[in-house]
């Protein structure tokens, strides 16, 4: 049963969490699409524009999104484009999420259907260790860097800052507003797994290390010097008991002619009274 999400009990848990998580990422960012709405009311009416719509997507080259304004000066048009290209750090954390989810399904697989080749050697723990390390490190970047890229979008795409590039709206006589904001909640979401996902594959780093022969080596260097420790400190004992019991026999050994020269006085005064 898979009951711990950053400390998984076993490899298949740990892909399995990889993949949810890496899912939720590149889902919430790559498909995303948005737009928002804005209005100019000229002193003309017949030159107004009240639905001005501005749809942009992943992977957000927001210079490359047109859309065209009323100029308020007859039957002119302004045509316009967001400011800002986020498309690198977008399209990079996306990547990222892609290359974990397809490891972590490749690495599932090995879990379930090849577990005693993986066992096999130390090839496959190594190799799985030094993945993971380096996935934690992209995570890391790539959480990073969109979630700049998405402070940048949504400053771009902030109806304020676009009504500011109309020169409509520049004339107090116009009235200009937003309709209606881009909704950014998928997005702060990928943003949050990104990080998330930090944290998992780093979470695992000490775990996978387990498996590798590089901790096994470091577990017998430490228990060497202690065992010999211990053996020199039995060796000590031993000499301490027998020197001990060498001491009591020569004590015993020197007390034993006074013993017998005490018992021998007794036998001057009995031979005297048998003279007397």
């Amino acid at each position: 049963m898979c009951m711990v999400i950053f400390a998984p009990p076993n490899e298949e848990c740990k892909s399995h969490f990889h993949l949810l998580f890496a899912i939720f990422a590149f889902a919430t960012c790559g498909g995303y699409s948005g737009g928002l709405r804005l209005s100019v009311d000229c002193v003309n009416k017949t030159e107004s524009n009240l639905s001005i719509d501005i749809a942009f997507a992943y992977p957000f080259r927001l210079h490359q999104v047109t859309f065209e304004v009323p100029t308020c000066e007859g039957k002119e048009r302004q045509k316009l484009t967001l400011i800002g290209d986020s498309s690198s750090s977008a399209e990079f954390f996306v990547t990222v999420a892609v290359f974990a989810f397809l490891y972590s399904l490749a690495a599932t697989v090995v879990y379930i259907f090849f577990q005693n080749k993986y066992r096999e050697n130390n090839r496959g723990p190594l190799i799985d260790f030094i993945v993971t390390v380096v996935f934690s490190f992209l995570w890391l970047v790539g959480s990073s860097a969109w979630a700049k890229g998405l402070s940048d979008v949504k400053v771009a795409t902030d109806p304020k800052e676009v009504l500011l590039l109309m020169s409509a709206c520049k004339q107090p006589s116009n009235k200009c507003m937003a309709v209606h904001s881009p909704v950014m909640s998928s997005l702060n979401t990928s943003v949050v797994f990104g990080f998330l996902n930090f944290i998992l594959w780093a979470g695992n780093i000490w775990f996978v290390f387990k498996e590798t022969g590089w901790h096994s080596s470091g577990q017998r260097y430490l228990s060497d010097p202690m065992e010999k420790h211990s053996s020199s400190y039995n060796q000590g004992g031993y000499n301490q008991d027998s020197y001990g019991s060498s001491s009591g026999y020569s004590q015993q050994a020197s007390l034993g002619p006074s013993s017998d020269e005490f018992g021998q006085q007794p036998t001057g005064p009995t031979s005297f009274t048998n003279q007397i």
